[in-house]
């Protein structure tokens, strides 16, 4: 499906001479005369809002929109779907505010920033760009980590529903997740060799579909379980002091800031999608911005209707997965498909988060390395109808990868939790920090000017949620390790 962005082609072989003719148009005022290339040299992107939006939820409505029934219940029913409300608002916001840094000077013929770390050091430059290069990628690991423990607790409740059904449901049926977590890392070494963001397209169309799939039977099973209730359950307030000591109720509530963070992170991946996207008229950055107000709006519609139904359903004791903590029993045949869909969704989800961490270390290597033939060279592998390039590098350091990942999910599989930390150290620095400085750069705003104020006391009302976001989830985290024991059946 054609897009050529985050792609590393424009530096491997092909096309190289044909790529310098084009550089050599553009700097001459003929950008945009090739068939085949971009202004930049590359070959065509061909990226649309729609792929662009495929991918944004893909990357988006992932695991944690599972979680959110837990996180309204925590927060209750006055403060759960306002702050939902604000982090899709705020997330639209800076987005917008990242989507116009693609370029750098003018938005239709600046030069192109190819990864969010490219954007950084063409605004802001010096310490700063390592730092988003750190928080970028070890974030992309974060969420591999949290997107294997999802999927391994999914196919694990196929196993215990089918379970429920046949021995009843006070049958503890417990089972190992461990050797799910094998087979969703296996999964993950086939695909990691997709080579690029160019050729994944298709993967995050299903991707979006399966999200849709086991959302719309959350959503379902929601609404038959507050008919069957006769009545909504939950509180204004949520939890009540009682069921939970007060510090619980404040470690509690802080996460669940976290887990709905999580839910709604994107923007480390914004500038690798938006580099997919066709070549102007209209520019990179509208077409960006009419996706990224699609997604937003499409999840955000998905959370609260999810989230809000899931917490209607079972009230204070909303499990934290609503598909896997078993709220639900029966019909056993449709969970079995919801979080069948959920898997195939975390296959994608994972690939598109982690092209850009791929991309990074194979482009380093091969600047580091380019004569050699282990890093560089292709291998034909014939195939039924094409052909595939398999480069040993890739395969060698893709399938290490996922191997670690996999490690570390099977120490700490701990969804609620993770997912809550994971949303909270990414949230403030990635969604918010780097996309306002980087604005206020681009767009030259003064210092003191009223909107470089109310820019600046955005940031800052987003650090010390995400700071305490995270606190609330390493108390959990420190809960959580007190009991568990590694390679454990599931409770």
């Amino acid at each position: 499906m054609g897009e050529n962005g985050v792609g590393k082609n424009y530096y491997l072989q092909g096309g190289a001479a044909a790529a310098a003719m084009e550089v050599s148009s553009v700097e001459h005022g003929q950008a945009g005369g090739s068939k085949c290339y971009d202004d930049d040299g590359r070959l065509k992107r061909t990226g649309t809002m729609w792929t662009a939006s495929a991918h944004i939820i893909t990357a988006v409505i992932g695991s944690g929109v599972l979680s959110l029934a837990w996180a309204i219940g925590q927060l209750g029913w006055v403060a759960g779907p306002a702050v939902m409300l604000l982090f899709s608002l705020v997330t639209y916001y800076t987005s917008s505010l990242l989507s116009d840094c693609y370029r750098y000077g003018d938005e239709t013929t600046g030069k192109r920033n190819y990864t969010y770390m490219d954007a950084v050091n063409a605004n802001l430059s010096g310490i700063k760009v390592q730092l988003c290069g750190f928080l970028q990628y070890a974030n992309i690991v974060g969420v591999a980590i949290g997107y294997t423990i999802a999927a391994s607790i999914s196919m694990l409740a196929i196993k215990r529903a089918n379970c429920f059904h046949v021995k009843g449901h006070v049958n503890p049926c417990h089972i190992s997740s461990t050797p799910y977590m094998v087979i969703f890392g296996v999964a993950q070494i086939f695909f990691s060799q997709i080579p690029d963001f160019d050729q994944i397209s298709w993967l995050s169309i299903l991707a979006a579909i399966m999200s849709f799939t086991y959302s719309a039977i959350g959503l379902g099973l929601g609404i038959v379980q507050v008919v069957a209730n006769k009545g909504v359950k939950g509180s204004l307030t949520g939890i009540s002091i009682g069921a939970v000591t007060p510090i619980d109720k404040v470690w509690r509530s802080l996460q669940a800031f976290g887990d709905i963070a999580f839910a709604y992170s994107y923007s480390l991946i914004l500038i690798e999608i938006q580099d997919t996207i066709r070549a102007p008229p209209p520019s990179e950055a509208k077409v960006m911005r009419r996706a990224t107000l699609v997604s937003v709006a499409t999840t955000t519609l998905f959370y609260m209707l999810c989230g809000c139904m899931g917490y209607a359903a079972f009230g204070d004791d909303a499990p934290g997965n609503l598909l896997t903590g078993f709220g639900f029993y029966e019909p056993f045949w449709l969970l079995d498909i919801a979080n069948a869909a959920i898997v195939v969704h975390l296959v994608g989800a994972y690939q598109v988060y982690c092209q850009p961490l791929f991309a990074f270390v194979e482009k380093w290597a091969q600047q580091r390395w380019p004569k050699s033939g282990f890093i560089t060279g292709e291998i034909q592998v014939p195939l039924v109808s094409s052909g595939f390039k398999l480069n040993l590098f890739r395969l060698t350091w893709r399938s290490a990868f996922v191997v670690a990942t996999t490690v570390v999910s099977m120490l700490l599989p701990f969804f609620n939790d993770v997912v809550g930390f994971l949303g909270a150290i990414g949230f403030w620095p990635l969604t918010v920090y780097f996309p306002v400085e980087m604005y206020i750069v681009q767009k030259k705003i003064p210092r003191w000017s009223s909107q470089w104020v109310c820019l600046q006391l955005l940031s800052l009302a987003c650090l010390v949620i995400t700071i305490a976001a995270a606190a609330g989830s390493i108390a959990g985290i420190m809960s959580d390790l007190k009991v568990y024991k590694p390679f454990s059946t599931t409770d």
